[in-house]
C-alpha cells in the first residue's frame, strides 16, 4: 500500500498543493517563490527520502510569512493523511545532525497530539529571500498540521544558513525513522491501542 497523500488549500493569501509519497527516494520538485525556502524543502525530502511535489502561489508582495506558514500547514496535512493509521510504525524518531559549524537535534513523536517547541535564534534577519522568523513559524505549522510533537534545538552554529539547513536535514531524518515500519510491531505504538 501506497503511503501517498495528496493536499491542497486556497485562501485569499495562498494557492498551495503538496504531494508526498513517504516511500519514495528523495525525488522532489519544490517552487514557492522563495528561493531558500525551496531549497529547505528540497533538502527535506532529498535527506528523509520523500517524493516531494511542493507547488505555491503566495501573497509575496506582503512578504514570505503567509506562504511559509501557510506551507507548513499543507505540507503537516499531507504528512499525516500519509501516514494513515499509523499500524506498525516506530512512531518516535531523532537525530543530531552536523552541518559544518552548526549542530540541531530534532525529536519527533507521530503521537496524534500537536505540541512544539525550538530553542534556536539567528542573527541575520534574511538568508537570501527567506526571513529567519518563519523557520519558528513554519515547524510550528508542520507540528499542528500533521499532529505530532516537535521538538527542535540548535546546539552549535554561526552561520544562518548552516543553522536552519541543519534543522530542515535534522527533521527530515527523525521524520524518516518515524515513519518507518517495525516488523514487531503489529498493531499502533501506545498502551492506549490508538494514536
Amino acid at each position: 500500500m501506497a503511503r501517498t497523500a495528496t493536499i491542497s488549500r486556497k485562501t485569499g493569501e495562498t494557492d498551495i498543493t503538496v504531494t508526498i509519497n513517504l516511500d519514495g527516494t528523495g525525488k522532489t520538485s519544490i517552487d514557492t517563490g522563495i528561493g531558500f525556502f525551496d531549497h529547505m524543502l528540497d533538502a527535506f525530502g532529498r535527506h528523509g527520502l520523500f517524493d516531494l511535489d511542493v507547488k505555491v502561489k503566495g501573497d509575496l508582495n506582503v512578504d514570505g510569512h503567509h506562504t511559509v506558514e501557510d506551507t507548513g500547514i499543507v505540507l503537516g496535512q499531507a504528512i499525516a493523511k500519509a501516514v494513515g493509521d499509523k499500524k506498525g510504525i516506530k512512531r518516535y524518531g531523532s537525530m543530531i545532525l552536523p552541518m559544518d559549524e552548526a549542530c540541531a537535534m530534532c525529536a519527533v513523536d507521530l503521537c496524534g497530539r500537536p505540541y512544539f517547541v525550538m530553542d534556536a535564534s539567528f542573527t541575520a534577519p534574511m538568508v537570501g529571500d527567506f526571513d529567519t522568523q518563519l523557520v519558528n513559524e513554519f515547524f510550528y505549522s508542520v507540528s499542528y498540521g500533521a499532529m505530532i510533537n516537535l521538538h527542535l534545538r540548535l546546539f552549535s552554529g554561526e552561520n544562518d544558513h548552516h543553522k536552519i539547513e541543519a534543522m530542515f536535514k535534522a527533521f527530515a531524518k527523525a521524520m524518516d525513522q518515524a515513519t518507518m515500519f517495525d516488523e514487531r510491531i503489529t498493531d499502533v505504538l501506545s498502551t492506549k491501542g490508538t494514536l
